[in-house]
């Protein structure tokens, strides 16, 4: 929570600086009023429509080319219209200073949209998870009681002698097998990325490694998704943690 606090205000903060370096360049070239309030608009609100479409096609598990191209374009013209409006100068700290405000909004505003999709893929990953099947008690059976051994009468007593009752052997009673189980979305997730360790010859997989492999699975593949599953993977087997990791390609 603290930390999508301090990343929205950084966010925040970097645009009112960006986006007044871009007012007063308006003004210095004729831009007055209104027009040079919203000129600014016109540069550094093309980060956040692609950011934001950036999203969508992320929970869609897609790639949008345009919206990166729409980030891309309004990242650099942000960046070298701030860094032209100092003009001619001797001191490069001075182009440095106007490049950092449009560089930190970049970085901000695409750290914020990350802890979003991180929430709304968890929570798409709840949505769709497979209800778990309620299982019956099982009740112990009941042990029948010995009966008690009759006490010998101190006279014999004459009984008539019973012809013995032929009795047919009963066939023992075999429990049937209880059908398995289907596995859940979770145990798919987490059987397909501890493969890959042996897969990748007894080495940590990056997260490359489980979102291609879950992608093929047909399963959830964020990236929140990929880190919770490798930690629930070494949790139950620790010795995993031990393994060098796997370079991405």
């Amino acid at each position: 929570m603290g930390a999508a606090v301090l990343t929205t205000a950084l966010t925040a903060v970097s645009f009112w600086l960006s986006f007044e370096t871009l007012h007063d360049l308006a003004i210095a070239h004729d831009l007055k009023g209104e027009r040079a309030w919203a000129w600014p608009a016109t540069v550094d609100l093309f980060i956040i429509v692609g950011e934001l479409l950036i999203l969508r096609a992320s929970l869609m598990h897609r790639v949008d080319w345009w919206a990166i191209v729409l980030t891309a374009a309004g990242s650099v013209g942000s960046i070298a219209l701030n860094i032209a409006s100092v003009g001619v100068s001797d001191d490069p700290m001075d182009f440095v200073v106007a490049a950092v405000p449009p560089v930190a909004a970049l970085l901000a505003f695409g750290v914020l949209m990350r802890q979003i999709h991180e929430v709304l893929a968890s929570r798409q990953q709840i949505l769709t998870a497979p209800p778990v099947p309620s299982v019956a008690p099982v009740t112990p059976p009941v042990e029948a009681e010995e009966p008690e051994a009759l006490e010998e009468p101190e006279e014999p007593v004459h009984t008539p002698v019973e012809e013995p009752v032929m009795t047919v052997d009963e066939e023992p009673v075999t429990e049937t097998e209880k059908p398995k189980e289907p596995l859940t979305q979770r145990d798919q997730i987490d059987l397909t990325i501890r493969a890959l360790y042996d897969s990748l010859g007894q080495r940590r997989p990056a997260t490359r490694h489980m979102r291609d492999a879950l992608s093929d699975a047909g399963l959830p593949c964020s990236d929140g998704t990929c880190r919770e599953a490798r930690k629930r993977v070494e949790t139950a087997e620790p010795h995993l943690r031990d393994l060098p990791d796997a370079i991405a390609a």
